[in-house]
């Protein structure tokens, strides 16, 4: 199996920053993206920002120049350096990888439990 294990997340006042990380550990043989999810209370979940192993990020346009995110692929880990945050950034924040199994053929899609993150004054 592969776990994701989450920490950083809690209450911030606006305009704040938050540091969210993510460790994948288990029968990993190979990770081929990371990322963050977020789901907010009556929305859909969305992605928010998301890293190829090589390097290549991608962002939702309403964290773009305020996210940054970064992974480590020697330590199958991923940074979110969230930063000027917003009220409309409160959600439960899940990390994701997509990563082939020791033994396995095929890639699988891999989800942490969630770490809240509330932007309030």
């Amino acid at each position: 199996q592969v776990q994701l294990v989450e920490s950083g997340g809690g209450l911030v006042q606006p305009g704040g920053s938050l540091r969210l990380s993510c460790g994948a550990s288990g029968s990993i043989f190979s990770i081929n993206i990371m990322g963050w999810y977020r789901q907010a209370p009556g929305k859909q979940c969305e992605s928010v920002a998301t890293i190829t192993s090589g390097g290549n990020p991608n962002y939702v346009d309403s964290v773009k120049g305020r996210f940054a995110i970064s992974m480590d692929n020697a330590k199958n880990t991923v940074w979110l350096q969230m930063n000027s945050l917003k009220p409309e950034d409160t959600a439960v924040y899940y990390c994701y990888s997509r990563a082939i199994r020791t033994g396995r053929l095929s890639w699988s899609d891999y989800w942490g439990q969630g770490t809240q993150v509330t932007v309030s004054s």
